[in-house]
């Protein structure tokens, strides 16, 4: 069986990952945090699916950022769903940004949401 790699960290992120522009724009500023060292991107669908080593992960977390692209809130949910709270919530579309089906953002758009989350964590 293959071990996970998601060790506990102080700051977790729980993007949405959807089949949207916003949807993905979530999970690209969850992996830019998660580069710059703001935080530590985690897997909603391990976490939806209460894979134990996840859950135990989050269990420990001091901070819980979902990052939802749209209005349905699927990364919330799911989040709170497992029995956590979320401390910090940042929507894409909040930010202006609308939601479509191609794919494609810009680097602004990016920028937007990597600088709200870091604002709500208080950078």
């Amino acid at each position: 069986m293959e071990k996970c790699t998601c060790e506990p960290a102080e700051i977790m992120l729980f993007p949405c990952a959807g089949g949207s522009n916003v949807g993905q724009l979530a999970n690209q500023a969850a992996v830019k945090l998660d580069q710059e060292g703001a935080g530590k991107l985690f897997c909603l669908a391990g976490l939806g699916g209460h894979v134990q080593s996840i859950v135990e992960s989050t269990r420990v977390a001091r901070r819980i950022v979902a990052i939802d692209g749209c209005p349905i809130g699927c990364a919330k949910a799911t989040v709170e769903h497992a029995g956590f709270p979320v401390t910090d919530y940042v929507m894409v579309t909040r930010l202006g940004i609308q939601k479509n089906h191609e794919f494609a953002w810009t680097g602004e758009e990016l920028d937007r949401v990597v600088q709200a989350v870091k604002e709500s964590l208080g950078y």
